[in-house]
């Protein structure tokens, strides 16, 4: 049976490539076919072949089903700004309609587990008054939520976990990245986050020097996963 989910962040930087291809690695030593898409990058480099983006390509790396990077990242942008913006001055409409058609191609791969990552928090806009969240709607998938654990994370945890209800959409789980290892009260606003998030959390992720997928599929439990 092939399970498939939204991945979202706190905030932006808070780890959620790092997370989701930590996922994917420990999707991989269950045997499970993976696989993973990034609709929209910004933040991407020049390459004869194109603009790429290092978090969809760490995607496509933990990915045992493997497709063009079109596929995978269909909207790339240069600069390393906010999507809706970078969009806007490439000249390039953000419809979610476009990207559904495009994310129920990943879908219908019918990979044994499958990660959609938005881009930044929640609710990131698109154009008009579309956001990234209307696409996760829109293909009525399960979110896990990435927690970057640093000052100010249990607000924007508790914030984007009642955004996602209130979408209609359940949350699967959620993870604890330590993005800040000096975080004060650590254990205490793990604790926090735990007896709040109505969700299993998947693992608790320290800070790492370096954060590969399979340092990350260590501290990872798919098991709770419905």
């Amino acid at each position: 049976m092939s399970q498939a989910y939204f991945i979202a962040g706190t905030d932006t930087d808070v780890g959620k490539t790092t997370i989701a291809a930590g996922l994917l690695r420990a999707a991989r030593l269950q045997n499970l076919s993976t696989l993973a898409a990034k609709p929209v990058a910004s933040g991407c480099e020049p390459t004869p072949k194109g603009l790429r983006n290092s978090d969809a390509l760490a995607l496509i790396d933990e990915s045992s089903i493997k497709l063009a990077y079109e596929q995978v990242n269909p909207f790339t942008f240069e600069p390393a700004i906010a999507p809706h913006v970078a969009a806007r001055e490439a000249g390039v409409a953000l419809e979610v309609n476009v990207l559904l058609g495009l994310m129920r191609q990943v879908l219908e791969q019918r990979a044994d587990f499958t990660l959609i990552e938005g881009a930044g928090g929640w609710r990131v806009p698109l154009s008009g008054h579309a956001y990234l969240s209307d696409l996760a709607i829109a293909l009525k998938l399960p979110v896990i939520l990435v927690v970057g654990v640093r000052l100010g994370c249990i607000n924007h945890a508790l914030l984007s976990a009642e955004a996602i209800a209130r979408d209609g959409l359940p949350l699967a789980g959620w993870v604890a990245n330590i993005v800040d290892p000096r975080t004060s009260r650590l254990e205490e606003n793990l604790a926090s986050l735990a007896e709040r998030l109505p969700a299993p959390c998947l693992g608790r992720v320290p800070w790492l020097k370096q954060a590969s997928a399979e340092a990350v599929a260590e501290y990872l439990h798919l098991d709770v996963l419905d």
